[in-house]
């Protein structure tokens, strides 16, 4: 899936869902150590669960950071609302 962030650095954000572990998240644009970071840690991680610890972050005054944007991204996978 694609999803276009809103808000932040990063521009899009790609991953796949298999088995209900997310996998292959790779961010476009932002702060590239910060995003092959979260990308590593959530590799394999259960859909659920990568939601809970990123829902909510925030990044300096802004109301939402990348890896709110992923949770965002990943709760609308599940909903089936894929953009």
């Amino acid at each position: 899936m694609k999803y276009m962030t809103k808000g932040v650095c990063s521009r899009s954000i790609t991953f796949d869902v298999v088995d209900n572990k997310v996998t292959n998240v790779a961010f476009e644009g932002g702060c590239s150590g910060n995003t092959q970071g979260i990308a590593s840690l959530v590799e394999g991680m259960d859909l659920d669960e990568a939601i809970r610890r990123m829902k909510g972050i925030r990044c300096g005054f802004k109301s939402t950071s990348c890896p709110d944007q992923l949770a965002i991204a990943l709760t609308q996978y599940k909903n089936g609302k894929a953009e």
